[in-house]
């Protein structure tokens, strides 16, 4: 054994015995002990857990209401252009001569891309009202929930 190395004379069962979980739990316990903690109203915790899951519940269903409302508004975007670009077809079957099926490929498109301009910005409002929903209800609960742990330290402070 080289005893020129510290780490080498170390009594390893000693330092395992001040490492012993039990010990340190006592003396934490005996630390801890020379501190008043505050009485805690346990009920006010628990009725502000079910207001979170409350709000969380109330934010789902916010949530899956949009996404409902926006599928649905696709889908209905879907069926129009189905419609239209059946309709354009007939028409441009109709067409006689080069020029006048520029002038109506013309026309159809600007039609399109108008129309698809709309129904972006129709999309894109029903988005942002959907995440305005989600948003307010959580503000709403973050709020209460402040309010609700002032009034706790508050109390907590008159009890003193």
């Amino acid at each position: 054994m080289n005893m020129n190395n510290p780490f080498m004379a170390m009594d390893m069962s000693k330092l395992m015995a001040d490492l012993d979980p039990t010990k340190f739990a006592e003396n934490f316990s005996k630390l801890a002990g020379g501190y008043k903690m505050p009485e805690f109203d346990m009920n006010a915790l628990v009725d502000a857990q079910r207001k979170n899951i409350e709000a969380l519940n109330a934010v789902n269903k916010a949530a899956v209401e949009g996404i409902q409302t926006l599928a649905q508004r696709q889908n209905e975007i879907i069926q129009e252009m189905i419609k239209e670009a059946t309709e354009a077809m007939t028409s441009l079957s109709k067409i006689e001569g080069p020029e006048d099926a520029a002038i109506k490929q013309t026309e159809l498109a600007k039609a399109a891309f108008e129309k698809a301009v709309a129904n972006s910005q129709a999309l894109t409002e029903l988005m942002a009202n959907s995440n305005q929903e989600t948003s307010k209800l959580i503000n709403k609960r973050i709020a209460e929930s402040l309010d609700e742990m002032r009034k706790q330290v508050s109390a907590l402070k008159k009890k003193k």
